[in-house]
């Protein structure tokens, strides 16, 4: 009943109401000004949205007369889906707030500090490219060859946790690659388009799904707890992820990729159990403690 009569709300009464909903589960209580403050609506309209979201989940939201506030119910259940990364995102960085300033934290938090953050005049360009689905003209700056002139059509953009890059084709080596954004300098987009074999469903790294297997280390001496770090309710993960980010992830976790578990260092809380799931992942050599997988010899007179 209750997703019948969300669906039939407008988008800027689903904003108002989520965030309504968003206040009363993780601050415990909302009034009017809050939404007038945020959404600059007159009170008559604040009045109106709370009036609306009481009649929608009325068990979820009571009146304290004393200080004109709703507050959380005892029976409160939500009516809206709060993804937990969008959840943390908003208490550590507002909801939505201080577009026009520094972020309004809604609760005290810390975060590790951004040591790598891309240039915004670099950073524009290469989502317009994105967007646009066209090549552009960059100059990269290589650990491996140095500074160069590239032709490259951008396709995605991926966080790997420590620096963001762009997953792009790259026409000097005729090879999907990844660009460090803060490696990349003078970015041109080119008045022109890309060809079929430079496009996203041509990349095979990318469009490739492999699935991983995660459980606790099997040298942690207390596994239950690790379970219950990572909601582990049957005793692992299995996460599928794009071949062309499945070692940035491994690392940024890290989780031991050796087939025999034998990373012992104590920042190692989870093993893939199954290390060939790697298998013509391009760059499983990220994963901590990956391994080639051994082909087999071949028997005497077998065919080579």
């Amino acid at each position: 009943m209750h997703a019948q009569r969300v669906g039939s709300l407008s988008q800027a009464q689903c904003e108002r109401l989520t965030y309504l909903e968003f206040r009363l589960y993780f601050m415990g209580e909302i009034g009017r000004p809050d939404l007038s403050a945020r959404f600059g609506v007159a009170p008559a309209g604040a009045t109106r949205d709370i009036a609306m979201y009481r009649e929608l989940a009325p068990q979820n939201i009571d009146f304290d007369n004393s200080s004109k506030t709703y507050r959380i119910s005892s029976e409160f259940a939500p009516i809206f889906e709060h993804p937990p990364q969008r959840v943390l995102s908003a208490l550590s960085l507002g909801f939505g707030d201080g577009v026009d300033g520094e972020p309004r934290l809604l609760l005290p938090c810390e975060f590790p500090a951004i040591l790598s953050c891309p240039r915004m005049d670099v950073l524009a360009p290469i989502c317009r490219a994105i967007y646009a689905k066209r090549p552009m003209a960059i100059r990269y700056q290589s650990m491996s060859s140095g500074e160069s002139e590239r032709a490259i059509v951008p396709l995605a953009l991926v966080d790997t946790g420590l620096r963001w890059h762009v997953r792009a084709f790259d026409r000097k080596s005729g090879e999907f690659r990844d660009f460090v954004i803060t490696r990349i300098q003078n970015p041109t987009i080119l008045d022109e388009v890309s060809v079929a074999h430079e496009r996203m469903d041509a990349d095979i790294q990318w469009t490739r799904i492999v699935e991983l297997d995660l459980v606790p280390h099997p040298r942690i001496s207390r596994p239950e707890i690790i379970k219950m770090d990572y909601g582990m309710p049957d005793g692992s993960i299995r996460i599928r992820v794009r071949a062309a980010v499945a070692g940035y992830m491994l690392l940024r976790w890290s989780i031991d990729a050796s087939p025999d578990h034998s990373l012992s260092e104590e920042h190692y809380r989870l093993w893939l159990r199954d290390p060939l799931a790697l298998y013509g992942v391009e760059n499983a050599k990220l994963a901590p403690g990956y391994r080639p997988p051994i082909s087999p010899q071949p028997k005497s007179g077998a065919q080579v």
